[in-house]
């Protein structure tokens, strides 16, 4: 007997602590529709979209010049990654493959000699 009322109250807790959570959820989102955090974090999401490199910024992070041939880029990609792959810089070696798909994306664009 004392295990059947255990059990009914075990269940109709959960049941409640369920119903509480929803509406906290609920509420929740309703309170950051209402201050504007949703919006904030979207204009975040969006601005660091925007900061993609620039083709003069992956340039510069490859050293090449503006008129530099498609297997020079590639060339100078393999150098700069492989080095930093081995000495364990991993925040160069994404700035080397960004800047790469950047300058392949222009000449993709530009259709100058380009060929992986």
């Amino acid at each position: 007997m004392a295990a059947r009322i255990l059990a009914q109250v075990l269940v109709m807790g959960s049941g409640m602590l369920v119903r509480a959570v929803a509406q906290a959820y609920r509420q929740a989102i309703v309170n950051a529709s209402k201050t504007g955090t949703a919006q904030e974090a979207m204009q975040n999401t969006v601005r660091k979209a925007s900061r993609a490199l620039t083709e003069q910024e992956a340039r510069q992070i490859l050293g090449v010049p503006e008129n530099a041939a498609w297997e020079e880029i590639v060339k100078k990609y393999d150098v700069l990654f492989e080095r930093n792959a081995k000495q364990g810089s991993f925040y160069l070696q994404s700035k080397v493959h960004r800047a790469k798909e950047q300058l392949e994306s222009v000449y993709q664009n530009k259709g100058q000699g380009y060929s992986c």
